[in-house]
């Protein structure tokens, strides 16, 4: 009987044991996702988009200057041997070769147009006058005409040459005519500046120059060009400034941050906060929808305070991460 009892009690826990079901824990993961080479930051919830504060950028009337990096391009110095032409210490081997090449091509130039080319066609009319008087043959006559064609031949390829030295050096901001007619103690300055900026400054204004080599002095500078070409991938203009280097003390390659004093006019101001630097390049992180940011690169302008100015990549009315902003740089970036 008590061994009975055992066996239907056991049977009893057992059939209890059954009816109840294993509860699960559910853990969710609701990590963002990138894409477009992290330029896209897509997140699955509202609470991470809690994370970050955003502002709306608005546009407003600024005095502001445009600061640009720079480096001195050439020096010019005269001529030691007494060469007609000054010497032009390019920073940049490849215009130093260019502007060499052309100087030569014009040089061939001038003895080509001005020499050979004048001596054979006086030849070949006293040749045509001798040969109606029987003194020559007419392979004498085929014989000059051909020389002259040779020299003709020759004079275009001089100028095809020329020309394309003359488009390398101007792609480099440099016009060969202005650095013909360089006086010596002269320096020259490269920089860029973005497209958009262009309009505000003209051939012929001033600036002020800072130079890394000399940090406690002030330089002034005039705008010498504008480049006729815009970077295509950077949406940039080279712009060249001559400054007084009588003394000597500026060197081809120093550094140098040129200020463009720009006229009032209608310009976006950020948080510092809003802004991350990835290798020299400026970002800004865009709300686009309810889930997203977006990454795009930016052309900024000075600091006033805790505000940056931009110059171009950002639209007025649109939303930016101010808040939480190194988070979207970890997750675009990957680190």
């Amino acid at each position: 009987m008590i061994k009975h009892s055992i066996y239907i009690l056991s049977l009893l826990i057992f059939f209890v044991s059954c009816g109840k079901k294993e509860e699960k824990i559910v853990i969710t993961h609701n990590s963002p996702t990138t894409s477009k080479e992290g330029k896209s930051i897509v997140f699955s919830d509202s609470e991470s988009m809690a994370f970050f504060k955003t502002e709306k950028v608005g546009t407003s009337q600024i005095d502001a200057e445009l600061d640009a990096p720079g480096k001195v391009a050439a020096t010019v110095l005269p001529s030691s041997e007494g060469g007609s032409q000054n010497i032009i210490l390019f920073n940049n081997p490849d215009l130093a070769s260019h502007y060499t090449q052309l100087l030569q091509h014009q040089i061939n130039i001038s003895q080509i147009q001005n020499v050979n080319i004048k001596q054979k066609r006086l030849e070949l009319e006293r040749t045509k006058d001798l040969l109606k008087h029987g003194a020559v043959t007419g392979q004498d006559l085929i014989n000059l005409q051909t020389e002259l064609a040779i020299e003709q031949n020759t004079l275009a390829n001089e100028k095809t040459g020329l020309i394309e030295h003359e488009t390398h050096l101007k792609g480099g901001g440099f016009s060969p005519k202005i650095l013909r007619q360089a006086k010596t103690g002269t320096a020259y300055v490269i920089c860029d500046i973005p497209e958009n900026q262009i309009s505000k400054i003209n051939a012929g204004e001033s600036c002020k120059i800072a130079f890394t080599a000399f940090p406690n002095e002030k330089f002034t500078g005039k705008i010498d060009a504008i480049a006729d070409i815009v970077d295509n991938a950077t949406r940039m203009v080279k712009v060249r400034i001559t400054v007084d280097n009588s003394s000597n003390k500026l060197k081809s390659g120093m550094f140098a941050k040129v200020s463009f004093g720009l006229s009032e006019g209608e310009l976006i101001a950020i948080h510092k906060s809003a802004l991350v630097t990835v290798q020299g390049k400026h970002y800004i992180f865009i709300k686009v929808a309810d889930n997203e940011f977006e990454r795009r690169q930016v052309q900024i302008g000075q600091q006033m305070g805790d505000r940056v100015l931009i110059f171009s990549g950002l639209e007025n009315a649109e939303e930016i991460a101010v808040e939480g902003v190194m988070q979207l740089k970890g997750l675009s970036f990957g680190y």
